[in-house]
């Protein structure tokens, strides 16, 4: 057994590899550069995650979103390995206390998002970093983001090129789960990654399936799909405003659902804590704009829908759920649209992508 297949084993408790990981962890492992696409649930994390922990130094992973961060840090943390993130939602003690840590060496991952990351004394830490501890890679997780075109454009993350041209002796990974062959295409350049190794997997999902209806007051029909297929269940409903969100979300509470709503105007409490109810306990509906989702990893979602059309196919695709890598239950994805044309369009997509 390989060290790889061990810790494999040993701290994720995982028999054996799935798809493409085992080759995109040997080959980041041994210091090559590799630009990662795999389906949501396909397991991009561990492509990163294993080969931190094969190399000397500490990881750096790039991350865009501050409850993607926690939720991967609380697993790791589980599992035994030492991580942590630094971003806003830390006062300045406990920034000041992971910051100790990452420079003593006593981290093996940490998660930051790009606009800290690319703060002059965040680099100046970083080249500290290097010449004490040692870096052993650098993540750029969602890269689609560094796509203008892309529903999540970070523009942040187009300077991440600043890793390659200060740190050229440490390998990167970018991963995502987003990208046809035009933003494959600006991920490798915006990022530097022309040599870079690429893996491709197939984006079939077979235990997903798709449903596109004619709108014809979409709360009720969200509703009646609820009673009829989901009573009970966890599950997504995603609006294109923030008022629909908090308007639906209160519209289920009056009938009996567990919803709560969530989007960026929300204070940042309030979002935290709906969060964690969601992530934490049974039957919770979250009525969201695009602002959640990204990065989620809940064993139990069972539903994704939309009252509104996503704004592109590939937002639809990409909307919004990392759902849990082992889980193979049947979900559903609804969308409710008046367009007849834009129906036909998603229905092509969804054939195309699955």
């Amino acid at each position: 057994m390989t060290r790889a297949q061990q810790l494999l084993l040993d701290i994720f408790g995982y028999n054996a590899f799935r798809g493409e990981q085992l080759a995109v962890v040997e080959h980041v492992a041994a210091g090559g550069d590799a630009l990662v696409l795999m389906p949501t649930g396909g397991g991009k994390s561990l492509c990163y995650q294993l080969p931190a922990l094969l190399r000397d130094g500490i990881a750096i992973v790039v991350s865009p979103l501050i409850a993607l961060m926690q939720d991967q840090v609380d697993a790791l943390q589980q599992l035994g390995v030492q991580a942590a993130f630094l971003n806003s939602s830390l006062d300045a003690e406990a920034a000041r206390e992971v910051t100790g840590r990452l420079i003593e060496g006593r981290l093996k991952i940490l998660y930051v998002a790009p606009e800290r990351l690319l703060m002059p004394n965040f680099l100046t830490l970083l080249e500290q970093l290097e010449a004490g501890p040692g870096i052993a890679l650098f993540a750029i997780d969602e890269a689609h983001c560094v796509s203008q075109w892309g529903h999540d454009f970070r523009p942040e993350y187009r300077k991440l090129t600043v890793l390659h041209e200060r740190f050229p002796g440490v390998p990167r990974i970018a991963l995502t789960a987003t990208a046809d062959t035009p933003t494959r295409g600006e991920i490798v350049e915006r990022l530097a990654l022309e040599a870079a190794h690429q893996f491709v997997s197939s984006f079939d999902r077979p235990n997903i399936h798709y449903r596109i209806t004619l709108k014809d007051n979409a709360r009720n029909q969200l509703l009646a799909f609820l009673d009829a297929e989901h009573v009970n269940d966890a599950g997504i409903v995603y609006c294109l405003s923030r008022k629909k969100v908090e308007e639906t979300a209160d519209w289920l509470k009056i009938r009996g659902r567990d919803a709560l709503p969530y989007h960026a105007g929300l204070d940042a409490k309030v979002r935290n804590a709906n969060q964690r109810r969601f992530l934490r306990e049974e039957g919770v509906i979250m009525v969201a704009t695009v602002a959640f989702g990204m990065g989620i990893d809940k064993p139990n979602v069972r539903f994704v829908a939309h009252l509104d059309l996503p704004k592109s196919m590939e937002g639809y695709y990409q909307d919004k759920c990392e759902l849990h890598s082992m889980d193979t239950h049947h979900r559903q994805f609804m969308i409710w649209t008046s367009s007849a044309r834009l129906r036909h369009n998603f229905y092509n997509y969804t054939q195309t992508v699955n």
